[in-house]
């Protein structure tokens, strides 16, 4: 079948051009955000790649899978843009009207966006060989597509291709132009900083399974907890060692108190009411804030966070600015 629509598309057929790559966009898009950490330079990366995969498929030889082809494209299309990133200035994330508490630690600045589970839908799950490292889950996780955005690009996209997707040093090095050697070195790089970056989970517990009872007990919780303005509620979910960060601002308040102290200034101060939306992130649990006006009494979309858990507790909260609200199909104000 493939090989019939390849024929037609080579022949000019944009329907069959479709059809032939139609199968691999969902994966596409999530491979040029695990490189890229946004979501709308995601969808760009991938209508840059089909686009140039119509515009060159005459020349496809089929030395290849299609599949194959398409990741190349898909992944010097995300070295481009990140060449191109890197000399225009990046937004500064969440503003707040209030002064923040010091926090714990000042980290690196992180580019980074939420991907909403609805993208997932559909995504293979299953491993295509057997050098792949990271379980699909794993690997849309935000902890790890975090980690990777401290990489170089090239240490990025090697450890993505070889140790998420599976692929063999030498198609890296052609897809890439690079020489094996060059390849395995970035990944040896890539391996250890990423390790560095990731929480050891020997000191956590797994997390509940994805809409399981324990999970959805949290997200209610914590959902009463910001409706009902009480941070100790809060607190209570929250892990010892829990993080707050806000990429792409560098701030991190790590442990309850720290915590504590920033939802008190910040999310639980007298007069402000907020309501709750349930999202999905990342394979993760999330929440969409709105806060209400005290004068039209409409309640405005203040942000999103991720919840990463740890048996019955939340080890990380990440909030994102509601900037990010149109991927998840959540409207900006709520009458009630």
């Amino acid at each position: 079948m493939n090989d019939q629509l390849l024929n037609r598309a080579q022949s000019g057929d944009q329907q069959a051009f479709a059809q032939l790559t139609g199968q691999y966009r969902r994966e596409l898009q999530v491979h040029c955000y695990r490189i890229l950490g946004s979501v709308q330079d995601a969808e760009d990366a991938l209508q840059q790649t089909l686009l140039g995969a119509w515009q060159s498929l005459g020349g496809f030889e089929e030395r290849a899978s299609v599949r194959t082809w398409l990741y190349r494209i898909a992944t010097n299309r995300c070295l481009n843009m990140l060449r191109a990133s890197s000399r225009r200035p990046q937004p500064d994330g969440i503003r707040f009207d209030v002064p923040l508490p010091e926090p714990t630690r000042v980290g690196e600045v992180v580019w980074l966006e939420p991907y909403p589970d609805l993208l997932l839908e559909g995504l293979p799950d299953d491993s295509p060989g057997p050098e792949v490292k990271y379980e699909a889950r794993e690997s849309v996780s935000l902890a790890f597509v975090a980690a990777l955005q401290l990489l170089s690009p090239r240490q990025r996209v090697a450890l993505v291709l070889r140790d998420v997707l599976g692929f063999r040093a030498n198609e890296v090095s052609e897809m890439i132009g690079a020489t094996e050697s060059a390849v395995e070195n970035a990944l040896k790089r890539a391996r250890v900083a990423v390790q560095a970056g990731l929480e050891d989970p020997a000191h956590h517990e797994p997390p509940p399974a994805p809409e399981s009872p324990v999970e959805q007990e949290i997200v209610r919780r914590l959902t009463e907890a910001f409706e009902v303005g009480d941070v100790e509620k809060l607190v209570q979910l929250l892990a010892e060692d829990v993080r707050v960060t806000m990429p792409p601002m560098p701030l991190e308040y790590r442990g309850r108190e720290p915590a504590a102290r920033f939802f008190s200034i910040v999310s639980f101060r007298p007069g402000r009411r907020i309501r709750i939306v349930e999202a999905r992130a990342n394979g993760q649990p999330a929440v969409a804030a709105y806060v209400r006006d005290p004068q039209t009494g409409l309640f405005h979309a203040n942000g999103v966070v991720v919840l990463t858990l740890s048996g019955r507790f939340i080890s990380a909260l990440t909030g994102f600015d509601k900037s990010v609200l149109p991927a998840f199909g959540l409207p900006r104000v709520l009458s009630s």
